[in-house]
């Protein structure tokens, strides 16, 4: 399709209760929210958590989500990362503010909420291109596009952004910007009118 007629309008974000975290955690701590699911490729994040250990021993990988069916043979081989079943969006927030990088390798996606609320955060990004992250996110920029079904391509992004810091903090104050400010349900909301409206 010719760019001209595509009209791209990201989620929005609750800015008031997604804030931005104040500083970059000293030890390196990565989250990931969403159903824990092939679809979502947390097989190939967790393989990819294995190899970030080797490098980081200290690393923290916690995912926020209930397992789905479709995950019960990997769910076996793995332990070594934080589980939390459910949040609401007050302690999401609180978690997020406490973390390095969203990690979010999804194999199937429209645009996932949860991006922004990461981006609100102050999070640099590190996703597939199937998660719909390029919708705001630009490698370099506001995070890393990795390949998704590529455990060492993504392990090396998640090294990358806690050994530079101010690749971190660069590439976090970036997402803040682009994922939050003018960004509200009600920008989403307005965007969405004055599209119909033209």
């Amino acid at each position: 399709f010719p760019v001209t007629i595509v009209f791209v309008n990201p989620f929005g974000v609750e800015s008031r209760l997604f804030q931005p975290r104040s500083l970059t955690p000293s030890k390196p701590r990565f989250i990931s929210v969403g159903t824990i699911c092939v679809r979502k490729g947390y097989q190939y994040l967790l393989r990819a958590f294995e190899l970030v250990k080797k490098t980081l021993p200290e690393s923290e990988l916690i995912c926020v989500g209930d397992y789905k069916r479709d995950f019960a043979k990997e769910r076996r081989r793995w332990h070594a990362f934080t589980h939390v079943p459910h949040l609401d969006h007050p302690a999401l927030s609180k978690l997020l503010q406490g973390c390095t990088a969203f990690v979010f390798p999804s194999q199937e996606e429209g645009f996932a909420r949860v991006i922004s609320e990461a981006m609100a955060a102050g999070l640099p990004i590190v996703a597939s291109h199937e998660s719909g992250a390029t919708t705001l996110v630009q490698d370099g920029v506001e995070g890393l596009i990795v390949r998704g079904r590529d455990p060492q391509h993504i392990a090396d992004a998640m090294i990358r952004v806690y050994l530079d810091p101010e690749l971190n903090r660069k590439m976090g104050a970036a997402a803040l910007q682009k994922g939050s400010s003018s960004n509200t349900w009600q920008d989403y909301g307005d965007r969405l009118v004055a599209e119909y409206e033209r």
